[in-house]
């Protein structure tokens, strides 16, 4: 993580500050009437950073009104983003924030705000250096945080880093058989179990979906298990979590159509990704619950030996797909995940995926696309969680009429359903192979950007990591 947090006491000399408390507390930095009147006129314009250039050093006062009240946090995460690009571009190495109004959660959103807004993804510049942001360390004064909540924090942001990592390598560095040796290592680090499984025991399994797809690679597909069982954990059945992991999507035989669709495609793991952020910030913090994470990776190319429209494979649990169309093939890696995981008995299971073009258009990026069998109570928290860290949901209809859609006239279901309700449809097809409560998540809109978003920046977000974290954090059996 290029940005290191700190709890200290005190400031040091020539420290560049960041001010969060009230007006009446200025004097303690020595200003100028002239400063005064600067800064409180500025702020009685709704400013929300104004500068003052003290030569050895800067001060920047944060302005959180009493005006700020819906999305509080939302605002405080803004403008920290918004801060790191000003002291960036002063080339600041280390800022010290001293916070006197006691508020924890707006503190803990704008630090957020700076350590996200902060990150880039350079690892393929000739000149690494000129690239990189200043900034690389935060000293924070307050009352209102602990070091656990710094550490808490700090896991977390460098599990948001890690899945903006992996969503953003290309596929020429990040294969099915190289992302299961990055969960290996993630887990050595984070101490959270991994088993991978290699094409000969996919196949064992029978896992018909995931060798599909994988049928015109050049690289064998894997199936990575993940699994944090401490001691402590409140849960006696797990909760499961599964990651889409098509490291690249061309489409297959029904090759991707529109303009500039496949250049997006690295990013088609994103749901793996934020699943293997999530346990790595999950087993850092230590969270008392057990949890395992399932990854079926693969890519979806075009080969003589590819799977083709009008195929029929037979699935993990034993269903018969009629395959109409080969970039629909998320939902088949998933499917037999989502039919694996039966064999833990899961209390709750929950998938992450980049699964439709369908939930993209209907949200945008502002949100993802929830659906399932789990009682409304766990959506409801599920939503909550999605507000309090502004990673929102939004539940579809799920509906049996759906499953309509799906009939087949030769096999037990087809792959597709349609124009219409695509985002639910693909719900409604993994919920043939759930005997247990369900959330899906489609996370196609929010989790690749093409434009920077505040503290969500450009490429692969992050998106589902601080939302499933907070979720499982307040989850209660």
């Amino acid at each position: 993580m290029s940005i290191k947090i700190n709890l200290n006491k005190d400031t040091k000399k020539n420290d560049n500050i960041v001010f969060i408390g009230d007006i009446k507390d200025f004097k303690a930095f020595e200003l100028t009437g002239d400063q005064k009147k600067y800064i409180e006129d500025q702020f009685k314009n709704d400013k929300s950073i104004v500068t003052i250039n003290q030569y050895n050093s800067f001060i920047y006062f944060i302005n959180f009104t009493d005006k700020i009240v819906k999305n509080k946090k939302e605002i405080a995460g803004k403008i920290g983003s918004k801060l790191v690009s000003i002291v960036d571009s002063y080339k600041q190495t280390s800022v010290s924030i001293i916070e006197t109004n006691s508020n924890f959660e707006v503190l803990y959103a704008f630090i957020e705000g700076i350590v996200l807004g902060n990150y880039k993804f350079i690892k393929y510049y000739k000149d690494i250096k000129s690239k990189k942001s200043s900034l690389n360390s935060i000293n924070i004064i307050s009352s209102s945080v602990n070091k656990n909540n710094i550490d808490e924090l700090q896991n977390i942001l460098k599990a948001v880093y890690i899945t903006r990592d992996l969503a953003n390598e290309p596929f020429s560095g990040l294969n099915a058989i190289q992302l299961a040796d990055r969960i290996i290592e993630l887990g050595k680090k984070s101490g959270f179990k991994v088993t991978v499984f290699d094409k000969e025991k996919i196949a064992e399994r029978k896992m018909g979906g995931l060798l599909a797809v994988n049928k015109g690679s050049e690289e064998p597909p894997t199936f990575s298990i993940m699994e944090w069982k401490p001691d402590n954990a409140k849960n006696s059945k797990p909760i499961i979590l599964v990651g889409k992991g098509i490291v690249f999507d061309t489409g297959g035989y029904s090759i991707k159509p529109t303009k500039n669709s496949m250049d997006m495609m690295k990013f088609d793991m994103a749901g793996a990704a934020a699943v293997i952020g999530t346990m790595y910030a999950v087993s850092k913090n230590k969270l008392p619950l057990h949890i395992i994470a399932l990854i079926p990776a693969t890519d979806n190319a075009v080969d003589a030996k590819s799977y083709v429209p009008g195929d029929v494979i037979k699935m993990h649990n034993g269903l018969f797909v009629e395959v109409l169309n080969t970039d629909a093939e998320g939902r088949l890696i998933l499917a037999d995940a989502l039919s694996y995981a039966q064999k833990d008995d899961p209390e709750l299971v929950i998938d992450l995926a980049t699964l439709t073009g369908s939930a993209a258009v209907a949200l945008g990026t502002e949100a993802a696309v929830v659906m399932g069998t789990a009682d409304d109570t766990i959506f409801s928290k599920l939503e909550k969680s999605g507000e309090d860290v502004y990673e929102r949901v939004v539940k579809f209809p799920f509906w049996d009429e759906y499953k309509e859609m799906l009939k087949s006239n030769i096999a037990d279901i087809k792959n597709i359903g349609g124009r219409e309700a695509g985002a639910v449809t693909a719900g409604k097809f993994l919920e043939y192979f759930t005997e247990y409560p369900w959330i899906h998540i489609d996370i196609a809109g929010p989790a690749m950007l093409s434009n920077k978003s505040s503290y969500r920046t450009v490429g692969g977000s992050g998106y589902g990591v601080r939302l499933l974290y907070d979720f499982l954090k307040n989850y209660e059996s």
